[in-house]
């Protein structure tokens, strides 16, 4: 690789970086926020609800058709216009005046996330040699995991600092110098053109696929404020017939020669298919996790949001050790050390229930931060390798089809699992339901423990990024 193509490719991989950055963080940033927001603008529970939601509705609805707009249009020109629209739309939700209009701006926001988000992972294929992509995918991924759990400490701070007395509205006003810095890197060195191939839009298969979606996310979203009626068991149901729809529509395209919108011969891998899986329930638990303790220990403990960020320090520093040991762990013990992680993460969990019911609710930060450290080591230790050996079984021209296909399970994960856990934490605004929510994590994160052990040891593949170049010599 020449000087050039360097340049390109670290400039390339590092507004991808950027964008990813902005997307994570804006999951959980307003978490901690929230209550200022809802006292100021005074939103309903619904409204609440729906401006951490509605975000992640959005991008997971909008993400496999960003993905072939790409295709067809480039991923470049894709990528500009999605940046900029994210950074309006952040622009938007910093001046917004009352609780509907930021809903609305998080949707828009949600929409222009999912058209970066859609292009990374056929950037990174594109602009990386095979033996060093892992290592890209290892960095992108930590990059968004260390994001979100920055949220909820960034956000604390940023309210409580008030810098130039802007109050919560910083926390969306903070992404304009980075959407500035991503769109100018892609302007200079993102070269990525339409797929060889140029692949029709489907649009069928988008309207299809987006319907059964948004169905099945609006139905699990919407049953936590209001109860669960029989218009979201018809959503449910109307989900999976579109679902299946779906996959007979896209068989039926692959029959006739055609390009489909998602390549389902991709789950014929079986890193693929139980990397989906783990991606999802991991995603959901992340998730669900930052959003039950910023709201627990604002709204039920009472702490400040400044001391809510310090609370959460310890887990998002714990995750950051994680993450630069696992793959050094991963290419000595194997897939174990991923299933070790994420049952430490749940572990720790339980054993913080356990304090909090002893406790009634009293907590000493000082007396916990070994262990809230530990828990988020085990998500930085599960988090990282996971996304690398997913894809490790698939060629160029897989990883560009998997481009759209996997954040879209990932966003389905964060917005099944906010909406599922959550039910039982909305309906119990209390410390009993708190630990209720927390206990169904840590039993789920114990699980996900046990099906980690179903991926295959690709310990070869990620055995040549530059991780274990170092540590070989």
């Amino acid at each position: 690789m020449t000087r050039q193509e360097a340049a390109v490719a670290v400039g390339s991989f590092g507004a991808c970086l950027i964008s990813v950055f902005m997307q994570m963080i804006d999951v959980t940033i307003v978490t901690t926020a929230l209550p200022v927001i809802t006292g100021e603008l005074g939103a309903s529970q619904a409204q609440q609800l729906w401006m951490v939601a509605g975000y992640s509705l959005a991008f997971a609805c909008v993400l496999l058709t960003a993905a072939r707009l790409g295709a067809i249009f480039g991923r470049r020109r894709v990528f500009l216009w999605s940046a900029a629209g994210f950074t309006a739309a952040s622009l938007w939700c910093g001046m917004s005046d009352s609780a509907m209009e930021l809903v609305l701006a998080r949707i828009v926001q949600g929409v222009a996330g999912a058209g970066m988000a859609a292009q990374t992972i056929a950037v990174i294929t594109a602009s990386f040699r095979r033996d060093h992509q892992p290592y890209a995918f290892a960095v992108y991924g930590a990059t968004a995991g260390f994001a979100g759990m920055l949220g909820p400490i960034v956000g604390g701070a940023l309210v409580t600092l008030n810098p130039f007395g802007l109050g919560w509205h910083v926390i969306f006003l903070m992404n304009l110098p980075l959407g500035v810095l991503a769109i100018g890197l892609a302007w200079k060195f993102l070269r990525l053109g339409p797929s060889p191939e140029r692949p029709p839009l489907d649009l069928r298969g988008c309207l299809i696929a987006t319907a059964a979606l948004f169905l099945l996310l609006f139905a699990l979203s919407d049953s936590q404020q209001a109860g669960w009626r029989p218009i979201h068991g018809g959503c449910v149901l109307a989900a999976f017939a579109l679902g299946a729809l779906f996959v007979g529509y896209e068989r039926a395209t692959r029959r006739r020669g055609g390009i489909a919108l998602v390549r389902l011969d991709l789950f014929g891998d079986k890193g693929f298919a139980v990397g989906s899986v783990l991606v999802t329930v991991f995603f959901g638990l992340f998730t669900a996790f930052v959003f039950t303790v910023s709201i627990l220990l604002q709204d039920v403990l009472r702490f400040s949001v400044l001391r809510t960020g310090i609370a959460m320090t310890p887990f998002a520093i714990g995750a950051g050790v994680g993450a630069v040991v696992s793959p050094i762990l991963v290419n000595r013990f194997g897939i174990r050390v991923l299933a070790a992680g994420v049952a430490f993460f749940g572990g720790w969990v339980a054993i913080g229930v356990g304090y909090l019911y002893v406790g009634d609710g009293a907590v000493n930060l000082a007396l916990v931060t070994v262990p809230v450290f530990l828990s988020g080591f085990g998500v930085g230790v599960f988090g990282v390798p996971l996304q690398p050996i997913m894809l490790a079984g698939l060629d160029d021209r897989d990883m560009g089809e998997a481009s759209g296909l996997l954040p879209t399970v990932e966003q389905i994960g964060n917005s099944v699992g906010l909406a599922v856990l959550s039910a039982l934490f909305f309906r119990a605004h209390t410390l009993t339901g708190s630990m209720v929510m927390l206990s169904a994590i840590a039993v789920a994160a114990l699980g996900l423990g046990v099906l980690t052990l179903a991926l295959p040891d690709r310990r070869a593949t990620l055995g040549a990024t530059p991780w274990s170049r170092a540590t070989a010599a």
